[in-house]
């Protein structure tokens, strides 16, 4: 199985416009983020989590001409902004996106962000998905099992997804112990860590790094990370050994 981290900013991405701090100045690429999203490649499949605004972009560099399914952990924009883009993928692929979200999300695209999918479906030239309803309980993409975290974003109950021994979660800042358990004996955990200051919705870097302690990850990698986290480099310097922060770019193998 192969991650590919093709963002792994916040929901403005770093740098900010208009912000000149030294981080949103830096020329230094890894200090560079996109909206966060990643791509699973696990048994000649390809899962995308999450699709933001910045997706087109992210598949041209990556340069992915296959996608067989997309992961949604929730409705706001920076996770789905970019779904219109799945077009491509239907030219190429001669078939809907499969689109996995809760009822919610599901019905947020459908009845607001792309109705028109809905109400123009044979329309030439729109995007073409399948919305998949999933609920906090194990279900297969093909033949690959997909598990359901459920977390909060403030009041907003979200999805993480464990894949095998990898897990991702994005956009909390609460996991009850009953979640937690399904988190035992990864290799690798990915989990947001927004900045140091505490956050009404997600979790600050403290946070995060008790969350990995607890869960014991061999690895486990920072994502959704904002300009006042600082610097790549100094980071890295303070975490612990098996912590890392992501980057955009960043592509790792679990065997």
């Amino acid at each position: 199985m192969k991650i590919t981290f093709l963002g792994t900013g916040t929901s403005q991405g770093v740098p900010l416009i208009g912000c000149d701090c030294e981080v949103c100045s830096s020329k230094y690429a890894k200090d560079k983020r996109l909206r966060s999203s990643a791509l699973v490649s696990v048994n000649n499949k390809n899962i995308l989590i999450d699709a933001g605004p910045d997706f087109r972009q992210q598949m041209l560099r990556e340069k992915i001409i296959k996608l067989d399914a997309i992961l949604l952990t929730h409705e706001h924009k920076d996770h789905i902004g970019g779904l219109d883009d799945v077009r491509a993928f239907n030219y190429i692929q001669k078939k809907p996106m499969e689109i996995y979200a809760e009822e919610r999300v599901c019905n947020s695209l459908q009845t607001r962000d792309f109705a028109y999918v809905v109400e123009r479906k044979n329309y030439p030239g729109i995007p073409k998905m399948n919305f998949q309803n999933i609920e906090n309980k194990d279900f297969k993409i093909e033949d690959e099992n997909i598990i359901p975290i459920r977390g909060t974003h403030h009041k907003l109950p979200v999805f993480g997804f464990r894949i095998k021994d990898f897990a991702y979660l994005t956009d909390m800042n609460y996991l009850c112990n009953e979640e937690k358990k399904k988190l035992k004996e990864l290799n690798v955990l990915v989990i947001s860590a927004l900045r140091r200051k505490k956050h009404i919705s997600h979790f600050n870097l403290e946070e995060a790094l008790e969350i990995i302690k607890e869960l014991k990850p061999k690895k486990a990698y920072l994502t959704h990370i904002s300009h006042k986290l600082g610097f790549y480099n100094e980071l890295l310097k303070e975490l612990p050994k098996n912590v890392f922060p992501a980057y955009d770019g960043l592509k790792i193998e679990i065997k």
